[in-house]
């Protein structure tokens, strides 16, 4: 992800009244998959009538999501584009016809202006509420670009007629706008990422192997939903991960180590595991983060195609981000079946790296402390 010093937030709304239960979650899925894009809030899913369309339409879900993005307002609405065609959006003539799903860029801040068609605002955003209801739900202090008014004051404006939009409660939607974990990946599903799986088959053909064989008939999804479980640091952000889990601590200056916390990740030249364990230290200026915290920080980075030397460094500057303490110290060690299974094939050989931060890198005594204990 490019440095947020160059990020701009933005608003996406999502509609979907065809097989809406998959397609909402896994459009969301897809815009944080995009390496431009990141993904702060998500609203509740809502259910809300089909307007203008046949009346037998079903109902719709819609959702909206708060963005921060390097992309300026076009390149925005060409990448959703591209995710409703993976999607099997097919546009009409008709704007009221069901769709698979619907992504329009409804706010971007401080751009106000007529494009080719389409406009930011949208004008939905002060008409229709079941675009306004779920923006509310997450950025009820968002001004209006033009008429100055909160998103919290033009949802409560359709007063009444809001009643029919209303959040979803008796629909099972699993995880829908979070990565997924480990237990999510036993659902009974026959197709979960079409393109993926396809691919997967593929990959299978080239080897020589038969896909249609007993054992390999559901290697393709297997593949799809564990590739999308390892990889899942794309699909979140240290914002999400963190969740406010910091304190305040007067008075707690001394050394918090956190040792030995172990991770799986994915060698980015061969997709080949490499794993281990990272030693986490920091010097608090009055702040504490949640412990859990630092591991997940941890899983954020390792779960995506990495190097050792660089996932170091990620971990190190996510800690002195978020806590901004009087120093970070990480260490890693960690054992690559690059090398393991391949290559040189040695198996006792493992790799060990560091990065330090603030007072670490300064005061030699410090330093010195840290690796004494991490050792």
């Amino acid at each position: 992800m490019p440095s947020s010093e160059h990020m701009n937030d933005a608003v996406i709304s999502i509609g979907s009244n065809i097989e809406k239960e998959s397609n909402l979650p896994e459009a969301i899925r897809l815009i944080r998959r995009n390496r431009y894009i990141e993904v702060r809030k998500v609203s509740r899913f809502f259910e809300s009538k089909s307007v203008g369309g046949p009346p037998d339409a079903p109902e719709f879900f819609n959702a909206a999501v708060q963005v921060r993005t390097v992309l300026d307002p076009a390149e925005v609405r060409t990448a959703l584009r591209h995710i409703e065609s993976v999607l099997g959006r097919e546009r009409t003539e008709d704007p009221d016809a069901p769709r698979t799903i619907d992504l329009d860029l409804t706010y971007y801040r401080g751009v106000v202006g007529d494009f080719d068609g389409w406009s930011l605002p949208d004008a939905l955003a002060l008409t229709a509420p079941h675009v306004a209801i779920p923006i509310a739900d997450i950025v009820p202090d968002w001004q209006h670009e033009v008429t100055g008014q909160t998103a919290r004051e033009i949802a409560t404006q359709f007063g009444q007629s809001g009643e029919s939009v209303q959040p979803v409660q008796s629909v099972v939607l699993g995880r829908p706008y979070r990565s997924r974990s480990s237990e999510d990946w036993n659902d009974k599903r026959e197709v979960y990422a079409p393109r993926f799986e396809a691919l997967v088959r593929q990959q299978l053909l080239e080897m020589g192997e038969d896909p249609e064989r007993e054992g390999l008939l559901r290697t393709p999804l297997r593949v799809a939903k564990a590739m999308d479980y390892l990889t899942s640091g794309y699909a979140t952000s240290l914002d999400e991960i963190v969740n406010g889990a910091v304190f305040d601590a007067e008075g707690a200056e001394e050394m918090i180590l956190i040792k030995e916390v172990e991770f799986f990740s994915l060698c980015e030249h061969h997709l080949l595991p490499f794993f281990g364990s990272a030693t986490v230290a920091y010097l608090p200026k009055g702040r504490i983060i949640g412990l859990s915290k630092v591991a997940r920080i941890l899983d954020l980075y390792a779960r995506r195609l990495q190097v050792q030397e660089r996932m170091v460094n990620q971990v190190a500057d996510a800690m002195e981000r978020t806590l901004q303490p009087h120093g970070v110290a990480v260490v890693v060690k960690g054992k690559h079946l690059c090398m393991m299974m391949r290559g040189v094939q040695k198996q006792d050989g493992s790799m060990l790296t560091s990065a330090m931060r603030g007072t670490f890198r300064e005061d030699p005594r410090t330093r010195a402390e840290f690796l004494n204990l991490a050792g």
